[in-house]
């Protein structure tokens, strides 16, 4: 078993800026880029385009020899990306295919691909989502309970508080967005969509807050300003729910499980995976599920420990502070082959 040595930076503190709205930047380029050491004419696969920060440095490394298959659930943005990359020169060589990025191999066999030099998928949600009220992804913003990624189609945030019983939304509370009290929190918030059902987000955010304050009086939730604790970030009561609920709406732990399935199948040999993850239950699958492949045969590296932005992103972009990569190569010769010719 071949392992990266894990990867640190400095924690010390200093200026906050959070994303300016409406603009996107994307998380740990310079370390995705690293471990795929692409070159021109190899193919990439972009499983989350978003707003396409990753797959623009992917289509210059690749050069116009190369070819990157995006994918993305969120139609709209999807087309919006397509737009600006093929304005930027980039059209012919990026290939879009607009849905979950389970279906990657369907996509793949769609345009003639037979095997991946390299795969990311960012497990995160876009800036560009999240300063969009009208999706209902931010509890900063007053916004309707949606959050599902395709807009178009499937059970809203609301529809799924409406239907869920108190034990499984206690379950994905505690799994997807580790929140504390996850139990009486999850009884307490079904009481109250029952009297008055939650219909915006900002409802929502003042519920967690008034919840988490054990006030029993609505409070502001703009009141509330993220800051750095004693030992770690502390942030609104509502983000943890937001991220639990948006993850059961859209699927996509099911999902994630898929691809970890499918993608050693996708990759050419010395082909590489990474994964960028933003909460435990992710991080904790991820690293299952590539430890397993190691074991089995199916990549011949993966990093030991996982690599985290540095101070300075950090700093300069307080979402990547809890962005987590993994990634697994695949054996330049398949297992059953290495055992054929030792023998």
């Amino acid at each position: 078993m071949k392992f990266m040595s894990r990867s640190s930076g400095y924690r010390g503190r200093g200026p906050r800026r959070s994303t300016p709205e409406g603009a996107h930047r994307p998380i740990m380029v310079e370390e995705i880029l690293r471990v795929f050491h692409l070159k021109p004419g190899d193919k990439v696969a972009d499983l989350t385009l978003g707003h396409g920060g990753h797959t623009e440095h992917f289509l210059r490394t690749v050069g116009t020899e190369g070819t990157v298959l995006a994918m993305d659930l969120d139609f709209d943005q999807a087309q919006i990306t397509l737009s600006r990359l093929q304005e930027a020169g980039f059209a012919g060589r990026l290939l879009l295919e607009t849905g979950n990025f389970a279906g990657i191999g369907q996509a793949m066999g769609k345009f003639g691909l037979p095997a991946m030099d390299a795969i990311l998928a960012d497990l995160g949600i876009s800036s560009m989502q999240i300063d969009k009220p009208e999706r209902g992804f931010s509890y900063r913003r007053e916004g309707p309970l949606d959050m599902r990624m395709d807009p178009r189609r499937g059970e809203t945030a609301r529809g799924l508080l409406t239907t869920i019983s108190a034990e499984d939304l206690a379950s994905g509370l505690e799994e997807f967005g580790d929140v504390p009290l996850a139990g009486p929190m999850a009884r307490a918030m079904l009481s109250a969509h029952r009297v008055t059902p939650f219909e915006t987000t900002t409802q929502l955010a003042e519920f967690c807050l008034t919840w988490h304050r054990g006030t029993g009086s609505a409070q502001n939730p703009g009141e509330w300003r993220l800051r750095q604790g004693k030992k770690k970030w502390e942030t609104h009561p509502a983000a943890r729910v937001f991220q639990a609920l948006r993850i059961m709406v859209n699927r996509e732990i099911a999902n994630l499980k898929h691809l970890l399935r499918v993608a050693s199948d996708l990759l050419a040999p010395g082909g590489t995976l990474a994964i960028l993850s933003f909460h435990s239950g992710e991080d904790r699958l991820v690293k299952s599920a590539l430890e397993q492949g190691l074991r089995q045969g199916k990549y011949a590296e993966i990093n030991e420990g996982p690599i985290r932005a540095t101070f300075e992103e950090r700093t300069a972009n307080p979402r990547s502070r809890s962005a987590k990569l993994r990634w697994a190569r695949r054996p330049l010769t398949p297992p059953e082959e290495t055992e054929a010719g030792d023998t």
